[in-house]
């Protein structure tokens, strides 16, 4: 199309602009059709006042004057080939210039819009990624990878959580989940994430980091905000999982699922949980995943995600990003693409021993029981 380059601007034009051009030409040659079967006078022109306005649901500002400036001239030419000008043309005319500048208009101001998300959707981005740093491919004696997937095109934002450390205590992984959704929630899940990087390196037991989390969380939210989350550290093939009100990690064994749940139940960090250690012991080709309440509650047709049926079949195979990827791309199949909320994917390998195990605690280490929680 010759017209084409006369709107490109600073860069080809989008989809969303050729459609906007397409329906609008569409719409011309349909009035312009029915215009010519109905005879020399032109009882129809009028219509053709809808042309830029069409244009400006889809295209830019620019596109939209090109396509007014069309129309105009079309309205112009059926007017002048009428057997008398009349008054009636004339206003016709008038008006299809006059919807041209409203349509650029209305055009321009959902462009400065549609900017204004994209750079709001960026900033959102930049956020999420200062929060969850990435991690992987390897910690400690672990192969690990780390994925968010999010509810919404718009924005990868959320309050979904997951570090992976190698401490001298050993790997330790944690996945929260904070209660709602934007700035509030990143900015909590960077509260807990911030913490969670200290503390990890200065006590002994996970019971200690629960705590010290706990009050970080206390102390930045209301009545009503938590976080929950789990927490795990293997060392040398020990696996110690404590768990804050969380969705229990699947042990993917020998082709088999097995749920870790929680020795007895504890509430989210928040609300001064007492957490009971549940302990492992991993042979060589394990696998763990960590994941947020979001995979439990992807469901297509009131029928929820299989995920203990399909984990082994999706995440027993290849690397462990791979795993992740086969993972996200059955959920979304799963959903048709609507997931209602963000997910946080953590999946983990046991190659074998390590040294960790053989690393003695840092002699600055003190106070490693469990706080009291008075």
């Amino acid at each position: 199309m010759k017209l084409l380059p006369l709107v490109r601007g600073r860069g080809p034009l989008s989809p969303a602009s050729r459609a906007g051009i397409g329906a609008a030409l569409v719409l011309l040659a349909l009035v312009s059709a029915v215009e010519l079967a109905d005879g020399r006078e032109p009882n129809y022109v009028g219509l053709i006042a809808a042309a830029p306005f069409l244009a400006a649901v889809f295209a830019g500002w620019r596109v939209v004057l090109l396509i007014g400036v069309l129309a105009t001239l079309v309205a112009l030419g059926f007017n002048l080939a009428a057997p008398e000008p009349t008054l009636q043309s004339g206003v016709n005319v008038a008006g299809v210039t006059l919807a041209t500048a409203i349509a650029a208009v209305v055009a321009s101001l959902r462009e400065r819009q549609a900017e204004r998300i994209a750079e709001l959707a960026r900033l959102a981005t930049v956020a999420q990624q200062a929060v969850l740093r990435p991690i992987g491919p390897q910690v400690g004696g672990l192969a690990v990878a780390g994925r968010y997937v999010s509810a919404t095109a718009a924005a990868d934002i959320g309050g979904d959580l997951y570090e992976a450390l190698d401490t001298p205590y050993g790997v330790r992984i944690i996945v929260g989940d904070v209660r709602g959704k934007g700035l509030d929630a990143v900015r909590l899940a960077s509260i807990v994430l911030g913490s969670y990087r200290h503390v990890a390196y200065e006590r002994a037991d996970l019971r200690a980091v629960v705590a010290d989390l706990d009050r970080a969380v206390a102390r930045s939210v209301g009545d009503e905000d938590f976080v929950t989350a789990v927490l795990l550290e293997e060392r040398g093939g020990t696996l110690s999982i404590v768990n804050c009100g969380h969705p229990a990690p699947l042990l993917l064994r020998r082709g088999a699922t097995i749920p870790l749940e929680p020795p007895a139940t504890a509430p989210p960090l928040g609300f001064m949980p007492v957490v009971q250690t549940r302990v492992e012991r991993l042979e060589p080709g394990d696998r763990l995943l960590l994941f947020t309440d979001g995979l439990g509650e992807a469901r297509r047709d009131g029928e929820f995600f299989p995920t203990a049926d399909r984990a082994w079949g999706l995440l027993g195979h290849g690397r462990v990003d791979d795993g992740l990827a086969s993972l996200e791309t059955a959920l979304v199949e799963w959903v048709r693409g609507r997931l209602d909320d963000d997910i946080a994917l953590v999946l983990m390998e046991y190659t074998g021993a390590n040294g960790a195990a053989e690393r003695p605690a840092p002699s600055w280490e003190f106070n490693t029981a469990a706080p009291d929680p008075r």
